[in-house]
């Protein structure tokens, strides 16, 4: 048996009226779920800006939002607005980004991958860094160099071979990973002799990352002591820790503050006496307690003796964590969000898969019902952004909310959009 949803689990404006009922911004959830329909991305802007702001506080004004945790247009912009560069890892975030109106110098550009066009799409954008993560992409620069007479700023990926202590499908700072240049096997220091050497790239200094949802703020000064090490006889003007900061998804977790990780980073500069600008980039930290996700239930399936399955209208395509990472989640009914939570379930999709959960052991107020609104919380980093059309099924609307109002910041999509693409 579980008690109330813990209340930390929710966004910051997040209250509770007379009746019992759940609203973020003013607004109230199942009115909501009315209005726009479900599955609904529900997102905090005030608690949305709060976490910029904490961040440009922490690292100063080159810190930039990971838009691989979410991003649509209105995102884009509202991280903009509050002071923060944005980090794009393809070429359809950064077209997303540009087409949102975001200047192109506050772009970062990251991927293991990078075709051409993309870095082509870069320079002729003129983004302000762009990340290089192999040689073969510093061929790809050399060559487009030589047809443009372009010379990018930027930033040599390394990797500190150092252990975040995460799941194993997120870590990346260890020797053995797909990502930049390995320090331990003098990688690293072949590609910034090749960039300092080239003229083909003007190198402004090294970024590492060493996972996503690291809750040992230490990692990262481990991280930064190899980085500054690392960087020191090649006097680089920038340093980025990236990102990867955790975030607590379920009752009894708890995780640092982005202010807490900028007091590690900035002590450990301190330490190491540090001079170059050092900043990070933040995703779920900004965005993951922002939002909750609205369901309908739609089946509630009693095996007497064994478990009670509570089938919604979303599943594996708006939220593939639990499948991908085993990740846990909470859940509530937003009409009774202090409501004791006596009845075990099993929160499921409606894809045609046995695998298809999102909460393997979750609890419910005993009066659940079929047509009831369902919530998840934690859910604004890594479910729209991961999501799919399997089963052809529709994405979700995300609608932001503040001050009273809701605004549909991404639309539903229809069963025509399914078909749009076909030749």
């Amino acid at each position: 048996m579980a008690g109330p949803l813990p209340h930390a689990l929710l966004p910051d404006t997040a209250e509770v009226g007379a009746d019992g009922g759940t609203s973020i911004g003013g607004c109230d959830l199942v009115d909501l779920a009315d209005e726009f329909g479900t599955p609904l991305f529900v997102y905090d802007e005030v608690h949305l800006r709060a976490r910029c702001r904490e961040a440009v506080a922490a690292f100063g004004e080159g810190v930039a939002y990971a838009g691989k945790a979410f991003l649509c247009g209105a995102m884009a912009r509202l991280v903009v607005e509050e002071g923060m560069h944005l980090d794009v890892a393809t070429g359809g975030e950064l077209y997303m980004a540009r087409h949102a109106g975001i200047q192109a110098d506050r772009l970062v550009l990251h991927g293991n991958n990078k075709s051409e066009r993309e870095l082509e799409m870069a320079i002729e954008e003129g983004v302000g860094r762009i990340v290089v993560d192999s040689f073969d992409e510093l061929d790809r620069l050399d060559a487009l160099h030589a047809a443009t007479g372009a010379v990018p700023r930027v930033l040599l990926r390394v990797t500190p071979g150092v252990e975040a202590h995460t799941h194993e499908y997120v870590t990346t700072g260890q020797d053995d990973s797909k990502f930049g240049f390995t320090v331990s096997t003098g990688l690293a220091a072949a590609a910034v002799e090749r960039a300092l050497t080239s003229g083909t790239v003007d190198l402004v200094g090294v970024h590492a990352h060493i996972g996503s949802q690291v809750f040992e703020v230490g990692s990262f000064g481990r991280a930064l002591e190899v980085l500054a090490g690392f960087a020191a006889p090649y006097d680089l003007a920038e340093l980025s820790v990236g990102g990867g900061l955790g975030v607590a998804y379920v009752e009894g977790e708890s995780a640092p503050s982005i202010t807490q990780w900028g007091e590690v980073v900035r002590s450990a500069c301190e330490v190491l006496g540090v001079t170059a600008r050092v900043s990070a980039e933040p995703g779920r930290a900004i965005a993951a307690a922002a939002a909750v996700t609205l369901y309908r239930v739609g089946t509630i399936k009693d095996l007497e003796g064994i478990r009670t399955y509570v089938a919604v209208d979303g599943g594996m395509s708006d939220n593939p964590r639990p499948v991908l990472y085993g990740s846990g989640y909470e859940t509530f009914l937003p009409r009774a969000v202090a409501a004791e939570r006596r009845r075990p379930v099993r929160v499921v999709g409606k894809h045609c898969e046995s695998g298809d959960l999102l909460v393997r052991e979750g609890w419910v107020p005993d009066d659940l019902a079929v047509g009831d609104v369902l919530a998840t919380p934690v859910t604004g980093a890594y479910g729209h952004s991961m999501g799919s059309n399997y089963n052809q099924v529709l994405r979700p609307a995300v609608v932001f909310v503040a001050d009273g109002e809701a605004t549909r910041v991404v639309r539903r999509e229809t069963y025509e959009d399914l078909v749009r693409r076909e030749a």
